[in-house]
């Protein structure tokens, strides 16, 4: 039997989820900004949700905003994920398996929204594909780590509440 001393720390595996922690806002910041930057400098808002344009697209605004909105909570989910790591909290492996599980969510139903926006366009384009299949694998190889690995449960232990600060019946009254 391992003593948890000899597994406990930031090492093994977790350098790989390590990694991907820390690259993981960056790499969205990289890929978002140079996506919605040109729609609000080259006239395209505009165009596409102003009531009356030629190229006004019903429910655009809607759609953008959204996506905008669900990728700035990633940044920062992404942020305090690199914060929990390093601290070794104990609320890493619940949000790092909640970000992808959030992912493989929004990222087939904002397929299916832009569809129903854009009726032309598929629902799964090559981008989206990718996407996709890159939070699955991270999907299928990380969050059973992060379930059943005695590294993580030996690491990520710092913040966990005190049971015996909580009230109970007899303290009560």
């Amino acid at each position: 039997m391992t003593d948890n001393s000899e597994i406990k720390g930031l090492g093994g595996w977790l350098i790989l989820v390590g990694f991907g922690v820390l690259i993981s806002p960056i790499r969205l910041l990289v890929t978002l900004i140079p996506t919605y930057k040109p729609i609000f400098e080259d006239g395209a808002w505009e165009a596409l949700t102003t009531v009356g344009s030629e190229v006004y697209t019903p429910y655009f605004g809607s759609l953008l905003v959204g996506e905008i909105a669900f990728n700035t909570i990633m940044v920062v989910a992404s942020i305090y994920l690199i914060y929990l790591f390093f601290s070794k909290h104990y609320l890493f492996p619940k949000l790092y398996i909640g970000i992808i599980a959030a992912s493989l969510i929004f990222i087939p139903l904002d397929a299916w929204i832009v569809t129903k926006v854009f009726p032309g366009e598929p629902m799964f384009d090559p981008e989206t594909t990718k996407e996709f299949m890159r939070s699955f694998m991270i999907g299928v190889i990380w969050v059973p780590y992060m379930l059943v690995s005695k590294r993580v449960h030996a690491t990520f232990v710092e913040g966990v509440p005190n049971k015996q600060m909580q009230p109970t019946a007899e303290s009560v009254g």
